[in-house]
């Protein structure tokens, strides 16, 4: 059984956002499979997705520090600059953590860890609304 579908995401300030609740608010249809996967893509070169703790705040804080130690602006040998100091460290940031995650799908939910979540990782400073893929795939009910 095979199920996709595209979510819009709200617009959201630069940084790490969980976006687990919303996911599975939007996705209904995941209570439709006893056993499967759950792939879930953004359609874009400047955000990305990863799983990890969704219980302490300061994990998100602490990515964004990190990456922005790691990928700063304005690296002298940058030369996609048109379109703002924030856009090529924005698409390196994207290149490090994936455009994707898959998750597997238990009784109609996702199971992860206790400690798991899915991040919606923001790298520019101004962004629009993102839209994500998601496609269901495994045995029904």
């Amino acid at each position: 059984m095979w199920f996709q579908k595209e979510i819009r995401l709200p617009a959201v300030k630069r940084g790490f956002h969980l976006i687990t609740d919303l996911l599975t608010a939007q996705v209904p249809e995941l209570e439709n499979y006893r056993v499967g996967l759950a792939h879930i893509f953004i359609k874009h070169t400047s955000a990305s997705l990863c799983i990890n703790e969704d219980a302490d705040p300061t994990v998100r804080q602490d990515f964004e520090s990190h990456f922005n130690h790691m990928v700063p602006e304005n690296a002298p040998y940058y030369r996609h600059t048109m379109e703002g100091p924030d856009d090529m460290p924005a698409h390196l940031k994207a290149a490090l953590l994936g455009s994707s995650v898959t998750v597997p799908i238990s009784d109609g939910e996702f199971n992860m860890g206790t400690w798991q979540g899915v991040y919606l990782c923001e790298h520019r400073n101004h962004a629009s609304k993102r839209t994500v893929v998601v496609t269901l795939q495994g045995e029904g009910y």
